[in-house]
């Protein structure tokens, strides 16, 4: 006797999703295998048409699941009691079908008519789309009445729904590659599955005495799918961890002096430390960006085995970038030296010399950390050097040279300029800018342009944007950039997950920029320019320069030179022919001897050459 058709199947949307032609069905599988391909190939495309090719695939996906499975079809088309339709059997097991295909059609129409959205609101809509699908994939493993080729299958593709849903979901800036790779690899799979269900049912139609055979060709799709997901989620499961933490040393005592440059606390510290050297990391106070008392850490590295009495010169060391986050202090980091670019502190340490290396103000201590923000880098280091003197074991003379690349080249310029009237005790025989990040708009501005650049823009933006008032995401960065931008300022250039963050700013590359308008306009363009290192720095110059250097430019480094000499500043500039940004500061570069042989001659109170002079090899 046949059975009554189920109040479900008397509803026409479902009358249609159980009836549909094949026609429809291959045209959608088609068109699914097509935009699947081109989301996993393209997932660092634009932005904007990323959302546009997410928003078309989620109604794609609405409209699979409203025209139904191919397997469901084909299943209603085999089944074995004469008088059962499709419409009587397919209501019946996949009733779910017809809100999550709505779901999934009202979420791709809601992405494509809000330009505004960013990329991580679509990758939460979906990543939960995904989990709702995965687990519904799961439940119809269960269902009564299908071959183990159809239950592994469901439970398979539901499986991988769950744990790209999950993905999507908790990495904010991997949805702009993972979330892309994994919707179009959905889209793909199901595209490729339905074609195939589609193809073995034509071929039992024209062989309708044919012994009917598992369906595994969709099973084993599936199985790749979850394949691909697993592998998805354990290759980038490293990258969430392994980042640097602080520890109590770093946190201000209620006590602390009221004053800068005094010695809060110091430790013996040993990690990755010269082997010829005894070293310290030091907390002491520092003049904020906002003129108040703050905390600052850095280490003390002196030459092992002094003698009763000596005292030994300080090279203050202003590290490079190394990132903005509270936990991307280099005395945090597993090489501490190396992290911040320097990468010869042996050769240091040979020369009898000591290094006070401040990790600035918000990196280790309490934040923001003012980057590039020029006046309370040149306090963090002054007081470094201040409150090392209190640090009796060290036996540091008051002579002293300043050490910079890169950011810390900036900040050194501004150490110098500063050092009369912040610090007059601090006996600064000479500032070795290095690389110096002399013209931070050019910067800002020019650092997007290469790869990876945006990760310094990320870092510089979240640190205008905390501080300044008048500078905000909403004024300068673009919506669909804003959470891509906020998690790479909160990785450090040596966390494992940076590589995403690399990945992401790749993946913006064909975008004009991540900013919404100029950087250097408008009140985040005069907070960088009030932070551009001044010309007169009143004591001599060295100024080394990667002629190829693709962050800081050679000819942006000879700008602030001739504005430099025009000013009447002693500068000994020197450009290294085929040396890269960080390359310049390598063991092997002529400039560590040239810098060596510039910091003896200061120490020793010989004096520099007068006027500008420039060397070019």
């Amino acid at each position: 006797m046949a059975r009554r058709p189920g109040i479900l199947a008397r509803v026409p949307v479902v009358r249609l999703h159980a009836r549909q032609p094949a026609w429809l069905q291959a045209s959608l599988a088609a068109v699914s295998v097509v935009l699947g391909a081109v989301i996993v190939i393209r997932p660092t495309t634009a932005l904007d048409l990323l959302a546009v090719l997410l928003g078309a695939g989620m109604i794609l996906s609405g409209a699979l699941e409203l025209t139904g499975r191919a397997d469901d079809a084909g299943a209603a088309a085999d089944t074995t009691a004469p008088s059962a339709t499709a419409a009587d059997s397919a209501p019946s097991r996949r009733w779910w079908a017809i809100p999550v295909a709505l779901a999934w059609v009202g979420g791709g129409v809601f992405v494509l008519l809000w330009p505004g959205l960013t990329v991580r609101a679509v990758a939460g809509l979906v990543g939960v789309l995904l989990l709702v699908s995965g687990t519904l994939g799961v439940v119809s493993a269960f269902r009564r009445g299908r071959g183990w080729d159809a239950r592994i299958a469901d439970a398979a593709f539901g499986a991988s729904g769950l744990i790209f849903g999950v993905i999507g979901l908790f990495w904010p800036d991997i949805t702009l590659l993972v979330v892309a790779v994994v919707f179009g690899a959905s889209l793909l799979m199901r595209g490729i599955a339905d074609l195939w269900t589609l193809s073995r049912r034509r071929r039992r139609r024209r062989h309708p005495d044919a012994e009917a055979k598992p369906r595994w060709g969709r099973t084993v799709l599936a199985v790749g799918s979850l394949a691909l997901a697993i592998a998805v989620a354990a290759l980038t499961a490293p990258l969430r961890d392994g980042s640097s933490v602080t520890d109590p040393f770093y946190a201000a005592p209620r006590d602390m002096p009221a004053t800068a440059g005094h010695l809060v606390r110091a430790e013996e510290f040993t990690r990755a430390m010269p082997s010829n050297s005894r070293a310290w990391r030091i907390l002491y106070t520092t003049t904020g960006v906002d003129g108040r008392v703050r905390v600052a850490s850095g280490l003390v590295i002196v030459p092992k085995d002094a003698e009763p009495g000596q005292r030994f010169p300080t090279v203050a060391w202003d590290h490079g970038t190394t990132g903005f986050a509270e936990h991307c202090a280099p005395s945090v980091q597993d090489r501490p030296l190396w992290s911040g670019g320097m990468y010869f502190p042996s050769k240091v340490i040979n020369q009898g010399w000591a290094m006070v290396a401040p990790d600035y103000i918000g990196l280790g201590t309490q934040g923001p950390h003012p980057y590039l923000f020029g006046e309370p880098s040149a306090h963090a280091t002054l007081d470094a050097v201040r409150a090392a003197w209190e640090l009796t074991e060290a036996q540091l003379s008051r002579n002293t040279v300043v050490w910079g690349h890169s950011q810390g080249g900036g900040a050194a310029l501004w150490t110098g300029a500063l050092r009369d009237e912040y610090a007059p005790r601090v006996a600064v025989r000479g500032v070795a800018a290095l690389a110096p990040a002399s013209d931070p708009p050019s910067l800002v501005e020019g650092v997007t342009e290469i790869t990876g650049g945006s990760i310094f823009a990320s870092f510089a933006f979240q640190a205008f944007s905390e501080i300044e008032p008048d500078v905000s995401y909403g004024d300068y960065i673009r919506p669909g950039a804003q959470t891509v931008v906020r998690a790479m300022a909160q990785r450090c250039l040596t966390d494992p997950g940076t590589i995403v963050s690399v990945l992401a700013a790749v993946g913006m590359s064909t975008d004009p920029d991540i900013f919404a308008k100029d950087p250097t306009t408008g009140p985040l363009g005069a907070a960088l320019r009030h932070n551009a290192p001044p010309s007169d720095i009143g004591m001599p110059l060295f100024i080394g320069q990667g002629a190829d250097d693709s962050v800081v430019p050679a000819r942006t480094q000879d700008g602030y030179v001739e504005r430099l000499c025009r000013a009447g500043q002693t500068v000994d500039y020197r450009v290294y022919d085929g040396f890269e940004h960080a390359q310049v500061m390598e063991s092997y570069s002529p400039l560590v001897d040239d810098l060596l042989a510039w910091t003896k001659a200061r120490f020793e109170g010989r004096p520099a050459d007068p006027g500008c002079r420039r060397t070019d090899g």
